[in-house]
């Protein structure tokens, strides 16, 4: 893996374990020669991912919309920074411009890129791995969520192992490198759906 698209708030909660593990994840991928694919912020998780990696003398690419440009949280220190026009254009910026995601704690914009990532994979349009960093237990009602929609029947059984969960990075790098294609729904027969 060559680049990975880190997704992450642009927030700062007041528990420093959040701040802290993003300033790990950028720190830990430039020190490993892995470049960081990002929204392109200079605040909250955003800001200390692309920070950590820099001083690190990482590679950082930031991908945002013109919008967030104007309100003046781009991050103007980034390697490159592609302006574009519109969020779906970004998200494909990530996908385009990266091996694999890994997504930190974050909000509804966060939420929006990893189930983006994980339908994309299990449609077929990228076959990269999706990986789910559960710092401090942030995640487990979605783990949990997960784990429900296969329970149900929504989520198929070769779907099931599209999300990639791990409460440490190296773990999670270590199934990511690992990551085998799976059985996409552009593959499979009617009969199988």
């Amino acid at each position: 893996m060559k680049r990975l698209a880190i997704y992450c708030g642009s927030a700062s909660p007041a528990d420093p374990v959040y701040i802290d593990s993003a300033r790990e994840v950028g720190r830990t991928l430039a020190e490993r020669g892995i470049g960081i694919v990002y929204g392109g912020g200079r605040l909250g998780l955003m800001g200390a991912v692309a920070d950590s990696a820099l001083a690190a003398g990482g590679e950082v690419i930031g991908i945002i919309p013109q919008a967030l440009v104007d309100a003046e949280v781009a991050h103007k220190g980034c390697t490159e920074l592609h302006v574009v026009g519109t969020m779906h254009q970004r998200k494909q910026a990530f996908t385009d411009l990266s091996d694999g995601f890994i997504n930190l704690p974050g909000g509804t914009g966060t939420m929006d890129e990893l189930w983006e990532a994980l339908s994309w994979a299990q449609i077929g349009y990228h076959a990269k791995p999706v990986g789910l960093l559960n710092v401090a237990g942030y995640y487990d009602h979605l783990i949990a969520f997960y784990a429900k929609m296969g329970e149900v029947g929504f989520l198929r059984p070769q779907h099931r192992g599209i999300l990639l969960i791990d409460t440490a990075l190296d773990g999670l790098l270590a199934q990511m490198a690992a990551h085998l294609p799976i059985e996409t729904i552009t593959k499979m027969k009617a009969s199988d759906l």
